[in-house]
């Protein structure tokens, strides 16, 4: 990353230390937030549409386009309105990987019931060690962020060895997101080149976000893609960023007012986002 040096006042510099000791905070991330507050910039801000009980009790319906999406962020992911595919969103293109394995670029007026974007800016890159299941992918993602209490966003380029993914397919009337993710489209590849786009959520939003790591996949080639199940690769370069600043963008619609979202997602998050219990 870029380095900045400067002079500063006496005045500045005794404030700088005096926030460092009241918040607890490093002069880095002081300096940049205050950065970005100046110059009217997104630092650190992860942007959610919807929560995850929501998809849990099947409120596939879209409430924002991607034209909005675009104004919170340029990179992450979500889903399309009816459960219609899997969204990715990388270097600013907005993409929808269908269940028949093709691609396209998702159009500003199409609606989206629930995604998760920012403007990522990493902290620091590196290359990652060899790893031959998704476990060890987080594993090694796991050692790297430090704490369980920030989002993180991570993307992740190179070859993957091997790679299996599933594709959302559209909801039928009345479905949950376990009954539509009973019959998604499933996908194994080997040798693709190609990026992950990822979250890591803190435990302690479960119901709102979706705990863990969440990761799309898209080859370099826009040919394939999916909601990554399982993978491995080595020569992978990771870019990491730590995210401290978390908006949720409520729906109004009659169907999320309406809904009873006090249940437990996580069993029904665990079996539809990373197929266990099925």
């Amino acid at each position: 990353m870029p380095k900045l040096t400067c002079d500063i006042s006496q005045s500045l510099w005794d404030a700088l230390q005096k926030a460092m000791d009241d918040s607890g905070e490093g002069i880095d991330h002081l300096v940049s937030r205050a950065l970005a507050d100046a110059l009217q910039l997104d630092h650190g801000t992860l942007f959610q549409v919807s929560t995850a009980g929501a998809l849990v009790e099947g409120l596939f319906g879209g409430v924002v386009s991607v034209g909005m999406l675009r104004e919170h962020g340029d990179f992450g992911l979500g889903t399309f309105d009816g459960l219609d595919g899997e969204m990715i969103a990388l270097d600013g293109h907005f993409f929808q990987i269908r269940s028949d394995g093709s691609i396209r670029r998702a159009d500003d007026g199409q609606q989206v019931p629930f995604a998760v974007v920012t403007h990522f800016s990493p902290r620091e890159t590196m290359v990652l060690e060899p790893f031959g299941s998704m476990a060890e992918l987080t594993a090694q993602l796991d050692r790297k962020r430090g704490t369980d209490n920030l989002f993180f966003a991570v993307r992740l380029s190179g070859r993957f060895s091997s790679l299996h993914d599933r594709v959302a397919s559209m909801a039928g009337a009345h479905e949950t997101l376990v009954e539509a993710t009973a019959h998604q489209a499933e996908f194994h590849m080997q040798d693709v080149d190609g990026t992950i786009v990822g979250f890591w959520t803190p435990s302690y939003v479960r119901g709102i976000g979706i705990p863990g790591w969440h990761l799309h996949v898209i080859s370099d080639d826009r040919q394939r893609g999916g909601h990554v199940l399982d993978c491995a690769g080595q020569g992978i370069t990771l870019a990491l960023e730590p995210l401290d600043d978390f908006r949720l963008a409520m729906p109004e619609t009659a169907d999320f007012l309406a809904a009873d979202l006090s249940g437990d997602t996580e069993k029904a998050l665990d079996t539809a986002e990373r197929g266990r219990g099925r």
